[in-house]
């Protein structure tokens, strides 16, 4: 059984920083693709950021393009997600999913979330003054 175990997440102030980390263990890291997601309740759950277990380019969404960064540890099994410049809008449980296939980045986006293994139990993140 694949587990992953987010955390990282907190309170903080709009334009600060968070680094949330997602511990996978139960498989190795190297042959995964990871996707981070984010949902506030009464909203879909949204794709963030997604990366395949190849070398390639990963994918944000638009909200997040240019302030969040994914990024893969193999050699500790840990995968982050770094976001700056934090806005109120950015308040939600963050997951992260785990797919055996190794892939979920496409030309369009991040596979949807219904495609995806493995989840860990989320992190909340609060940006508020």
């Amino acid at each position: 059984q694949v587990q992953l175990v987010e955390s990282g997440g907190g309170l903080v102030q709009p334009g600060g920083s968070l680094r949330l980390s997602c511990a996978v263990s139960g498989f190795s890291l190297d042959a995964l693709a990871i996707g981070w997601f984010r949902q506030s309740p009464g909203k879909e759950r949204e794709g963030v950021s997604c990366i395949n277990n190849s070398h390639g380019s990963p994918y944000y969404a638009d909200s997040v393009k240019g302030r969040f960064t994914i990024s893969r540890d193999n050699a500790k099994n840990t995968v982050y997600l770094q976001m700056s410049s934090l806005k109120p809008e950015d308040t939600a449980v963050y997951y992260c999913a785990a797919d055996l296939s190794g892939a979920v980045v496409a030309w369009f986006g991040c596979a949807e979330s219904t495609e995806y293994d493995y989840w860990g139990q989320g992190t909340p993140v609060t940006v508020s003054r």
